[in-house]
């Protein structure tokens, strides 16, 4: 049922002005509730037919302030419809406020983004990580840098945003910063929650990605085969940083360990278990899920290597990722791996060739993870060639004996 909506316009006779004109002002009543603003126009008071609520006299002038008394009138009419449409309700501020642009002011892309950003920086360190926290901050101006290009503009309301506006967005992502789909796809996925926070904080807008397609491509990450862990657990290095770094992802290569959770290590996760063999156990700083993996003899034989060397109570000398992963393609270079190795490559390896072509079931890998399902797990854990070859072999030999056996 509609609400009892009335518009009127009335002359604020107690403050006339030197020329002996006064303002009309614009009364909004909504199911008994009112609200006033003024028209920013003006009249004669012995001109203003109190009745029909408007100029009297065929005039020019008078025409020009009636056209422009229902101009408003349409103007307030329309967005008390749009209101009604959208939420269901509208309260005479409401259309005054967005009538007269006090709200539309601040419902901006980026001041949104702001908002968005400077709430979510309150839970790093609890559900949020703060390299979650750079990336919106970072496509905040990926954002900026787009609409100076684009449009010349640093800021947009957010009623302009469109599906053009969103694939233009992704395009000048891909061209400016060189990268590939799916990273592109992650800038545009952070784009839409931040205007989905605009729309839960109240804002009414026509949704832009109601039409818009995510695409993400299926990509093979990489991952060591056993040769090439081999290699490099063996390698002797000249400098000190690579065979830190080495001995870091060798880590990780055997325990499945990111790099966030290599660099909180410390003495208190390393326990005895009743099976009277050491474990890790943390909780994952991505996920906040319990996670225990078995030490085996090459990952403990790394902690006793730099055991008592650290400061902070940390147990291995963990570098920046950013350095980590600058020295780990020199790694690659030095050993004739043919391979784009990344710190992030250890976890993969750790899923695909540490565990799943020894046949550790994905459902023991994905909790050695700290993963949440068990579709996470599936796209670091592939079944390779090696692993298939293998279970054909079992497979065969079960089929075999079976056909032998009737055969006798």
């Amino acid at each position: 049922m509609r609400s009892t909506f009335r518009i009127l316009f009335y002359l604020k006779r107690n403050e006339p002005k030197k020329n002996g004109n006064v303002v009309i002002m614009v009364r909004i009543t909504v199911n008994g509730e009112k609200t006033q603003f003024s028209s920013k126009l003006e009249i004669n008071p012995a001109l203003w037919d109190t009745q029909s609520a408007r100029a009297k006299g065929k005039t020019v002038q008078a025409a020009n302030l009636n056209r422009l008394l229902d101009n408003i009138r349409g103007n307030l009419s329309m967005h008390y419809n749009r209101l009604m449409d959208n939420n269901g309700y509208a309260s005479p501020e409401k259309i005054r406020n967005v009538f007269l642009g006090i709200e539309e002011n601040g419902k901006t892309v980026i001041s949104y983004f702001d908002l968005h950003n400077k709430q979510y920086k309150l839970k790093v360190g609890t559900t949020a990580s703060h390299s979650t926290y750079t990336r919106y901050e970072l496509t905040k101006q990926r954002l900026i840098d787009f609409m100076k290009s684009k449009y010349g503009i640093t800021d947009i309301p957010l009623k302009e945003i469109t599906t053009v506006f969103i694939e233009d967005f992704y395009l000048y992502i891909r061209n400016s910063s060189e990268c590939n789909n799916n990273t592109s796809m992650k800038f545009i996925q952070r784009f839409r929650a931040v205007m989905n926070y605009a729309r839960n904080s109240g804002c009414v807008f026509n949704d832009p990605f109601a039409n818009y397609r995510f695409n993400f491509e299926k990509v093979d990450r990489d991952f060591l085969d056993q040769e090439e862990i081999d290699l490099l657990y063996n390698k002797t290095f000249a400098s000190t940083r690579l065979t830190h770094v080495r001995d870091m992802f060798i880590f990780s290569c055997y325990t499945g360990l990111s790099y966030i959770d290599l660099c909180e290590l410390t003495q208190d996760n390393i326990k005895m278990a009743f099976d009277e063999h050491l474990w890790i156990m943390i909780k994952r700083h991505k996920t906040n899920v319990h996670s225990n993996i078995r030490l085996l003899d090459i990952p403990k034989a790394i902690l006793e290597k730099y055991s008592g060397k650290q400061k902070n109570g940390k147990l291995l000398p963990v570098i920046s990722n950013q350095k980590m992963n600058d020295y780990l393609k020199e790694i690659a270079e030095v050993c004739e791996i043919n391979k784009k190795i990344t710190f992030h490559v250890a976890r993969h390896t750790f899923a695909t060739t540490v565990c799943l072509t020894q046949g550790v079931p994905i459902e023991s890998i994905s909790k050695m993870l700290g993963h949440t399902n068990i579709q996470t797990t599936q796209i670091y854990a592939r079944v390779v060639d090696r692993k298939l070859s293998q279970d054909m072999d079992m497979l065969a030999q079960k089929i075999n004996f079976r056909n032998n056996k009737k055969c006798i």
